[in-house]
């Protein structure tokens, strides 16, 4: 039987979210303990940090109702991390039982609604948009922290910037705004979210392992939007284009002209026409004020540039900013020119779908490393770019041998290497490309990273040096 005398908090994962949600929560002045199931020296030396700051750690404690309930005090509430899904048994039978269970972002949403949010979602998109906005709101004069799936956890920008820690000074002054980008995980665990500016970029199946069906996944993205004050939407996604006349209130971007778009249905915001950045106002800047390849780098384009807008930037604070943003670290990220070839990192395609947008986004004939743990989704149209643009293709990791078979009954023609990793595969490249008359180098994995890596920016790091090392 649970006890009646709920009072505290148990936060489940001890990583990037759980450490800030934790320290939050124990500034807010609530009793706070934090779980992790597994025990190693790393996590040894993290908690004993943490009890340092007087946030007890327990280690090696599995994620399993009765082990969270056998905590003294039992809990009024459960935070849980990204990382755990949802709909966890554990997690299941805790809510049937009474116990509050929220997402990691919950506590940073209530203790930081004071100053307003621009969120951030996609499939593909959210992490190159959340930079951009990131950057434009800076360049622009306004204190705008970024923070969420990308950098630093909410909760700690919270923390830092508007609560204050209880050993410190509390903040000399508040952001003018967070900006910040959210997954679906940490979306469909926060429900409360309704930042003043929501943004969503794609939607393509993806983390279906995960949230079952791609309706689902649609409506958790699509929650968050529901709740924005202003919703940017991005016209030329076909899923989102399909719904437009689903929403009753939405501005509207797209790459192409105004007439095109208003011939679907869509009177767009922004739009680009005559290679400028039009309003109903008229022409703002030109359209190669962003310098980063590809038409999705466009879009991309136009939905800072409504936050911005939004924000109060004129169009000439805006241009001055979209020409001195140096891109996104694992996102089309141009290493090198080494011996006449062109190196991408593009790490952050973990998915089919943007890693076809890479291959669109760049110039072929191009040598082509793919690999990783792999994920459910469709790759006709993967394979298709790499039939027009890959002069070859390097697979690696986990997903090498399932990878070798789908290019080989998509018809893909080109040489096909597999190796265990990326320390054997970058100087085949740089010998393929030699070969078979590729200008360029393209790590851009469809896959996520978890099969050898931490993460995508791991891996991605782990590139740079050894590209950076020929």
């Amino acid at each position: 039987m649970v006890s009646s005398q709920r009072h505290g908090t148990v936060v489940v994962g001890l990583g990037r979210s759980g450490i800030g949600a934790a320290r939050l929560l124990q500034a807010l002045g609530e009793p706070v303990q934090l779980i992790e199931s597994r025990r190693d020296a790393a996590l040894e030396q993290r908690a004993a940090d943490l009890a340092a700051e007087g946030i007890p750690v327990r280690l090696g404690i599995p994620l399993e109702a009765a082990s969270i309930e056998a905590l003294d005090p039992s809990p009024l509430r459960v935070v849980v991390s990204p990382g755990i899904r949802f709909d966890h048994p554990a997690l299941q039978e805790l809510r049937q039982r009474g116990v509050r269970v929220e997402g990691e972002l919950v506590a940073a949403w209530q203790a930081g609604r004071a100053v307003p949010w621009v969120g951030i979602t996609g499939t593909n998109g959210k992490t190159t948009v959340t930079h951009l906005v990131h950057h434009l709101l800076k360049a622009g004069g306004l204190d705008a922290p970024l923070c969420g799936n990308v950098g630093t956890s909410a909760a700690d920008v919270v923390l830092e910037r508007i609560i204050g820690r209880a050993d410190g000074p509390p903040p000399s002054s508040l952001p003018d705004w967070l900006v910040v980008e959210l997954s679906s995980y940490q979306i469909e665990a926060a429900p409360q979210l309704a930042p003043r500016i929501g943004i969503w970029t794609t939607l393509t199946p993806d983390h279906l392992e995960r949230h079952g069906t791609l309706d689902a996944y649609r409506a958790i993205k699509r929650q968050l939007l529901e709740n924005a004050g202003l919703r940017i939407l991005n016209a030329d996604d076909p899923d989102l284009r399909a719904r437009a006349s689903s929403w009753d209130q939405a501005s509207w971007i797209t790459a192409g002209p105004r007439q095109a778009a208003r011939a679907a249905g869509i009177d767009p915001h922004l739009w680009i026409e005559d290679g400028r950045v039009w309003d109903g106002t008229g022409p703002l800047f030109p359209a190669a004020a962003l310098a980063m390849p590809g038409d999705h780098n466009r879009r991309n384009l136009l939905m800072a540039t409504a936050v911005g807008l939004a924000a109060g930037l004129p169009p000439a604070a805006l241009e001055a900013g979209l020409r001195s943003f140096p891109g996104v670290p694992h996102r089309l990220e141009r290493i090198r020119d080494h011996q006449g070839v062109v190196w991408f990192n593009d790490s952050k395609a973990t998915n089919y779908d943007a890693a076809e947008v890479a291959l669109r986004a760049l110039d072929g004939p191009l040598v082509v490393l793919a690999g990783g743990q792999a994920k459910q989704g469709d790759a006709a149209a993967w394979i298709e770019q790499l039939r027009r643009q890959a002069g070859a293709v390097i697979l690696f990791g986990a997903a090498r041998g399932e990878f070798a078979a789908l290019l080989a009954a998509g018809g893909y023609g080109g040489p096909i290497a597999s190796v265990e990793g990326l320390e054997e595969a970058v100087p085949l490249a740089a010998s393929l490309a030699r070969s078979s008359g590729s200008g360029a180098v393209l790590l851009s994995p469809a896959c996520a990273s978890f099969d050898q890596y931490s993460d995508f920016e791991a891996r991605g790091d782990h590139f740079r040096r050894l590209v950076l090392a020929l």
